[in-house]
């Protein structure tokens, strides 16, 4: 089963405890989700240019 790191993300934003989201989704491992978040994390991260 594959889960999009923006359902993850998503999920995460409306206030959906990591716990619940394990719950829903059995195969995923607490890892997946710190994994998620560390993909938003160097995804944003990029230079801005004024």
């Amino acid at each position: 089963m594959r889960i999009r790191v923006k359902d993850v993300l998503d999920m995460l934003a409306e206030g959906a405890s990591p716990q619940e989201i394990l719950g829903d989704f059995p195969d995923l491992e607490p890892e997946d989700i710190r994994a998620c978040i560390a993909y938003a994390a160097r995804y944003m991260d990029h230079p801005v240019l004024v």
